[in-house]
This record gives C-alpha cells, structure tokens and sequence, in this order.
C-alpha cells in the first residue's frame, strides 16, 4: 500500500469508527506516547536494560503501527501529503547523503 492509500485507510477509518479526529495538540500527545512505547521496548529489548517479565510480551511491530497510524492521522488533518514529502525527502536524502555514508569511516 502506498502512502497515499494508507492516508486513505486512516481517514475511512476515522470516518466509519471514530467520531472525528482528535485536534492537532491531542495528535501530537498521543504520538509522543506511542514513540516512548518504542522507545521503552527497544531500549529493554536491543539496549542495556533488562526488560521486565511484563514487557516481554509487547509487539514492537504493533507499537510501532501505533506510530504510523498517529503520523497519518496528523498528515491527514494538517493537508500534508505524505507520499509527496517522502518521495521528495528520499531524493533529498539520497542526493545529499549518498558519498556521506560512503566517506564515513565509522559506518565501516
């Protein structure tokens, strides 16, 4: 599913489920939340810290779904379409970085 078409998904989602979508600052609460759920889960799971017995069982790819599902929903309701400013991040990125990573003597 292209970008597009998750915007879409969201927004019929939204229009079928909930009642609206939550204002912009509410959006962005909950999006600091579900990015510290992926955090916790990554620094316990792959990072120093020991994960608790009741962490074991989260879904890092769920949490993370939560993430992109909260990203969609502030693109949706803010006019940003997000297949149009990935697609020009990703040449950016590519143009500007290609030899960067290349030269990095500590990516080696």
């Amino acid at each position: 599913m292209s970008l597009e078409g998750a915007q879409l998904e969201v927004d019929n989602w939204i229009k079928e489920h909930g009642v609206r979508y939550f204002n912009e600052l509410t959006n962005m609460a909950q999006l600091t939340e579900e990015v510290g759920e992926v955090a916790r889960i990554i620094a316990r799971r792959y990072g120093e810290q020991s994960e608790k017995e009741s962490d074991k069982g989260k879904d890092l790819g769920e949490e993370l779904a939560d993430v992109l599902f909260v990203v969609l929903c502030l693109a949706n309701q803010t006019g940003v379409n997000l297949q149009e400013a990935f697609d020009k991040k990703l040449k950016l990125k590519s143009e500007r970085d290609h030899d960067r990573h290349h030269s990095n003597k500590k990516l080696k």
